[in-house]
Parts: structure tokens; C-alpha cells; sequence
């Protein structure tokens, strides 16, 4: 199946390759400061709030990684545990695919860690901020490659598969990415393991949004606003075979566009696809039948929006089905596709390799194939030449926090003005998600509603319909508010009369705190019991696969041949 380990020295120059990417990328940023670019928050120090383990009253669509990031702040400066995030994701998607490729060479396997890593869907996620999606994406290789070892039985495949899905199943979207790969690529004689592991590890998310009161429906409009779109001359299907397509234009690389850019989609996915039968041959065709297979629903799902009558069938699902507002920015089920293609283009090359004479023409072949992806899309480089960029949070943002900290006023924080994101001059203007839910340690508001050009997609936060209808502080009390802050220097206009009659506790350049009149209305939550218990299933089982390949196998075997005996 996939590669076993290979010499050491092979390993060394894989791990240099990848980390040389992700240097190439990051380097810029890793200085002190945040990288806050559109969902991409975070903070000095996040909380455990009752919204990071989906117990708030809106849907727990960053759940459980808000409590993991909290736990992990809690230890570590925030914008170091976000360098470390960043980095490992493309080192690890770059190191797997290239341990996954199943071949002796190792240009081959270099060939393959560009072609995962070095790509439109990172890219795309990277300047959106979808930092979980793209920790799911550093995953799927190594997802692949554990499950491969359990179709065949391998010693301690179970373990290994559950320890290299736990970073990816962060989020809802990375927890189905994830739990697919593993089950399609494992087989159905594994059917039972796989979709046990995929249950138990989702069940932070899963039982609170099977709990949320407000139900999981999602407004259609988020269909059409959320849909891929082409990045050039060619359809947005096609820019989708080539790894993009995502909805925000603002956030594709400029080369993209380029005039080029959907013939060379088209050859890459053609010298791909020459390359899946080598790879049927070295794995067996049902496994690569099994990838190609899921990279296939990955471009179909992504592209329905855009297919005839795919945009009718998504809505109608918005309206109707729980849940089902996972399909909405469906270009992220690319990610299936991607492995496909870097595999198979990597083998592609190999096999043109042996038919070269000379040394020097398959070097050149290597060198060039490897290459290819960085020449064709180096705007990815250096922060995206810019595009992302580490800075430093005002002192107000310390300031506030300290005041909610030691004040133990009831109620949460509205943030006004009412809108999802965020431009302060201090971040360069640039589109940001509103901090503070992350930033501050209590519960905090913010409208979500989102604004796609001329679009407009219903929030999900069933509180934000009270809070949206108060005309004055005593109706925020009501509504359970017990502060306003107040953000300056970013687009929107705040109601004065939700200011009138409220306290100034604290004012600075850029927030300033209120607090509510009265006595806050007491918002009840759901018992935290059923979510407090799918953590500890999760972690308990994260615990035994780790504890599982800790100890030695003739230990597992005398104890599996201690019970046989005794049955």
C-alpha cells in the first residue's frame, strides 16, 4: 500500500522540503503579533466560554476548536499557538502526501509533497482564515495512509487512525472531510471501526447541534452567496478540478486569473489521471478506485450550486434539512480531490522519468515537475505577497478585558456596530471577524449576519432577533445584555439611543465599554451534562488509541491471548 518509512536520509530531505515550503509561506508572520485576516482570529489569551463548546445560542460551527484553542492559550501566547498552527498545516500536508505516494524515488515523492501542499485550496482557506479547514487538509494524507493500514489488518492501525483524525474533526466540515476519507478509504470490511471512530471523535460537535434549540436550519440565500465561482475565463467548474473556486473573490491569488491558468488546470488534472493507474497497480485497485471516487464526489458537490438545477436542490435542502447548511461554501469538499491529483501527477512524472535517456533530462523533469506548482501560483509565497501579516491588538482590547474579568456583573457583551466583520486602521483595513467573542472572557454577541455583495444571508443566532429589535439599554437588559462595547474606527452605525442611559466604564481609541441599566435577564442554556459527556468519550478515546501505541505489542498479544484462554 502507501510507503512504510523509507532510509532516514530520504525522511530528512522530505522534512526539509516541507518545512522550506512552509517557511516560504510564513516566514514573513512569524514574527510577535496576530494574523487576522477575515475568520482567521485569534487572541493573547481565548476563554471557555459556554459558545467554545457549542452551548450558546448559536450554532457550533467552530466547535470544539474554540476549546481547544482557549486550553491551548491558556499555556501558550495566542499568536504563537497560531504560528504553530499555520506552519504545521502546510508541513504536515507537505511530509504526508509525500510518505503516502507509494514509490522508491524520492523525487517522486518531493513531486508529490509540492503538488498537495502548494495549492489553490490552501491558499484560498489561508487568506479566508479557515485555519481548521486547512488543518483537516494537512490530515487527509495521513488519514489515507492509516486507513490503508487498517483495511489490511496492520498491528495498531485502529489507534493510528484515531490520533490522525483528532486535529481534523476541529469543526463540523473537517469532521466529515475527515470521517469519509476514513471510511471510504478503509473498505467496507472495516465499516463498523471506521464509522465508530467517526462518530466518537464528531460527538463534540454533533450531540450540541442536535441539542440547539433554535433547530439547524439555514436560509437558502446562503445557496447562491456561498457557491464556487470561476477565478478566469474558463467555468467554475473547472476552477474547481484546479483546487479553487472559492466564493470570495477577494481572497484568490491573482495568478488564478491569469489567461493561462485553466489550460494548465486542464493538463494537470489530464497527467493526473494518467498517473491513477500506476497507482491502481501499487496500492490495488480498490483502494484507488476508493480515492478517485471520493475526489470525484468532492468536485461534484463543490461544483452543485453552479450544475443545472443543483442550486433549486441545495436551497430546498437549507429549508428542510438539519444540518444541511454544511453544503453551503461547498468548494471546501475539494479537499477530497486534491490527493488524486498530487498522487497522480506524481507518478505520472515517474513514469515519464523511465522513458528519458539522461540523467540530466529526468533531473530536469523532476526539478521541473516539482517546481511547477510554486512557477504557476507564486503569489502563495511571502504571506501571499502581503496578504497576510502579523500585528499587535490595541491596549483597549487588554483594557476591556481586564474590567469584564474582575467585574462579576451578570449578562454578556452586545458589540456594536452590529456586523459580522470588522476594518481598524490598526490592521491595515483589512476584512477581519469581529474579536471579540474570542478576545474577551464573557459570552459576546455580534450580528450574523452575513453580506455577499448585494446578498444578504440570515444569521443563525436565534438571541441576535432581541437584541437586533432593541431600541433602547433597558431592552438590551432584558435581552440578557449586561455590556455594550462599542468598537471605533471600523464601518457602521450604532444606534445612539441603545447608548442612552447606559454607564461608560471604560474608554479608550478604539472600544469603549458600557454598562446596561438594571439588572440583566438571566439566559438559560441547555444542561452542559450531554456535552460535557461527548468530550470525555472523545478525549477518552483519543487517550486509549495514544496509551494503545505507547505499549509494547507483545503486551496487546499476551493480554488478547490472557482472554482467549480464559473464554
Amino acid at each position: 500500500m502507501g510507503a512504510r518509512g523509507g532510509p532516514l536520509g530520504e525522511r530528512l530531505v522530505l522534512a526539509a522540503v516541507s518545512a522550506g515550503l512552509a517557511l516560504l509561506v510564513f516566514l514573513p508572520v512569524l514574527g510577535r503579533g496576530f494574523v487576522l485576516s477575515y475568520d482567521m482570529v485569534f487572541a493573547p489569551r481565548q476563554s471557555l466560554v459556554p459558545d467554545a463548546f457549542g452551548l450558546g445560542s448559536a450554532l457550533p460551527r467552530s466547535v470544539p476548536a474554540d476549546a481547544v484553542i482557549a486550553l491551548a492559550t491558556a499555556i501558550v501566547p495566542g499568536d504563537i499557538v497560531q504560528k504553530a498552527v499555520l506552519l504545521l498545516s502546510l508541513f504536515f500536508a507537505a511530509y504526508g502526501a509525500a510518505r503516502l505516494v507509494p514509490t522508491e524515488q524520492l523525487g517522486t515523492r518531493i513531486v508529490a509533497a509540492t503538488g498537495y501542499a502548494w495549492t489553490a485550496y490552501f491558499a484560498e482557506r489561508l487568506f479566508i482564515g479557515h485555519w481548521p479547514l486547512l488543518l483537516t487538509y494537512a490530515c487527509l494524507p495521513w488519514i489515507v495512509r492509516a486507513a490503508l493500514s487498517l483495511r489490511e489488518s496492520e498491528p495498531r492501525a485502529l489507534a493510528r487512525l484515531v490520533l490522525v483524525c483528532a486535529p481534523a474533526v476541529l469543526t463540523p466540515p473537517g469532521g466529515v472531510l475527515a470521517a469519509l476519507t476514513a471510511i471510504v478509504l478503509a473498505g467496507p470490511r472495516k465499516l463498523g471501526h471506521t464509522v465508530g471512530i467517526a462518530v466518537v471523535l464528531n460527538l463534540p460537535w454533533l450531540v450540541p447541534t442536535l441539542l440547539h434549540p433554535g433547530g439547524s436550519l439555514s436560509d437558502p440565500a446562503g445557496v447562491a452567496a456561498f457557491s464556487a465561482r470561476a477565478e478566469s475565463w474558463g467555468p467554475a467548474i473547472l476552477s474547481v478540478l484546479g483546487l479553487g473556486g472559492i466564493w470570495n473573490g477577494d481572497v484568490v491569488p491573482g495568478s488564478r486569473g491569469a489567461p493561462m491558468a485553466p489550460l494548465l488546470i486542464l493538463v494537470t488534472v489530464a497527467v493526473a489521471l494518467a498517473g491513477l493507474r500506476p497507482l491502481a497497480r501499487r496500492w490495488g485497485m480498490p483502494p484507488a478506485r476508493a480515492l478517485l471516487v471520493l475526489g470525484v464526489l468532492g468536485v461534484v458537490l463543490a461544483s452543485l450550486a453552479t450544475l443545472p438545477f443543483g442550486e433549486p436542490v441545495l436551497s430546498w435542502a437549507m429549508e428542510h434539512i438539519p444540518g444541511a447548511g454544511l453544503l453551503r461554501d461547498a468548494q471546501k469538499w475539494v479537499a477530497w480531490w486534491a490527493l488524486p491529483v498530487a498522487l497522480g501527477f506524481a507518478l505520472a512524472i515517474e513514469a515519464a522519468v523511465t522513458r528519458l535517456r539522461t540523467e540530466a533530462a529526468k533531473v530536469a523533469l523532476v526539478v521541473a515537475a516539482a517546481l511547477f506548482p510554486l512557477l504557476t501560483m507564486p503569489d502563495l509565497a511571502w504571506g501571499g505577497w502581503g496578504r497576510i501579516e502579523a500585528v499587535s491588538y490595541p491596549q483597549d482590547w487588554q483594557e476591556v478585558h481586564r474590567v469584564l474579568a474582575e467585574d462579576d456583573r451578570p449578562g454578556d457583551v452586545v458589540a456594536l456596530p452590529l456586523s459580522t466583520f470588522r476594518r481598524f486602521a490598526w490592521n491595515d483595513d483589512r476584512t477581519q471577524l469581529d474579536p471579540a467573542p474570542r478576545a474577551l472572557p464573557e459570552t459576546v454577541l455580534i450580528d450574523d449576519t452575513l453580506r455577499v455583495g448585494t446578498e444578504e444571508v440570515g444569521g443563525e443566532d436565534s438571541r441576535m432577533d432581541r437584541v437586533r429589535a432593541a431600541t433602547s439599554p433597558e431592552d438590551l437588559s432584558a435581552a440578557g445584555i449586561g455590556w455594550i462595547l462599542v468598537e471605533h474606527g471600523t464601518p457602521g452605525r450604532i444606534d445612539p439611543k441603545l447608548l442612552t442611559g447606559a454607564e461608560r466604564v471604560w474608554s479608550g481609541q478604539w472600544l469603549t465599554l458600557y454598562r446596561t441599566p438594571g439588572e440583566p435577564a438571566v439566559t438559560e442554556t441547555g444542561s452542559a451534562v450531554p456535552v460535557v459527556l461527548a468530550n470525555g468519550v472523545a478525549l477518552v478515546s483519543i487517550a486509549a488509541a495514544l496509551l494503545c501505541l505507547k505499549l509494547p505489542v507483545r503486551t496487546l498479544s499476551r493480554r488478547r491471548n490472557s482472554l482467549s484462554r480464559k473464554e
